[in-house]
């Protein structure tokens, strides 16, 4: 989540140019979006019970359940230039449409439900989210390659009474992992991705930095791990 940050800040301050990134979690987790009560969004005693992290981002949104091994996660970092003349929701849509047409190329029944949601006919594959600061965008997604469904009523507190009156609530989706539809491995489909954007948007592969590595380590020490950025609006 300091990652996140830290590339967009380079981004904004010229060190880095528009870059997507996929990467991996190392552990299990339930990421709050920035404006989400911890309270009201998770289930603390289930999450511990099932070893589930807790970490909050900057962007908006929903809580999203990830896992190593089971899920596909990307990030696009852009100059709000790319968006200009369209609305919050086209823009939601424009970033995550190559994913869309290249999951479609796979085989997977795959829409765009706005605001912000990779679909199937049978739910929710992945889901977005957006943070503007200084004219750059960041833009990430997580897709469920594999999921056990019954995990988000038993983690996430969708329909479940507020503890707070503030804050942004999760909504309440069926979800249908991207495994339904593939015989394919998650690595498979990761690289398969990888791929087809490259088709699409020729660019350089290179590895992260030193200092931005180093940057995100400080600021997630400083910030991102800390009780007080994840239990913020409590």
């Amino acid at each position: 989540m300091a990652l996140e940050e830290v590339l967009l800040q380079r981004l904004n301050g010229g060190q880095r140019g528009p870059t997507v990134r996929f990467w991996e979690w190392q552990e299990r987790a339930l990421v709050l979006g920035s404006n989400q009560v911890l309270a009201n969004e998770v289930d603390l005693e289930a999450a511990a019970a099932l070893g589930f992290q807790v970490t909050r981002r900057m962007s908006g949104g929903g809580t999203m359940i990830v896992e190593p091994g089971r899920t596909i996660s990307y990030s696009l970092y852009a100059p709000e230039t790319l968006v200009a003349g369209m609305t919050l929701v086209e823009s939601f849509a424009f970033f995550d449409s190559w994913a869309v047409e290249c999951l479609r190329e796979l085989g997977v029944p795959a829409g765009y439900q706005p605001i912000n949601d990779i679909v199937s006919p049978r739910g929710k594959i992945g889901g977005a989210a957006q943070a503007r600061r200084r004219g750059g965008v960041l833009h990430h997604t997580t897709i469920a390659f594999d999921l056990e469904t019954d995990l988000v009523r038993r983690l996430i507190r969708v329909g479940r009474e507020r503890v707070s009156a503030r804050g942004v609530r999760s909504a309440d989706k069926a979800v249908s992992p991207l495994h339904w539809f593939l015989d394919l491995t998650r690595e498979a489909v990761l690289e398969a991705l990888i791929n087809c954007f490259l088709n699409r948007h020729p660019s350089t592969v290179r590895p992260l930095t030193a200092e931005e590595l180093t940057a995100a380590r400080d600021l997630a020490a400083q910030k991102y791990a800390t009780p007080e950025w994840i239990d913020r609006l409590s």
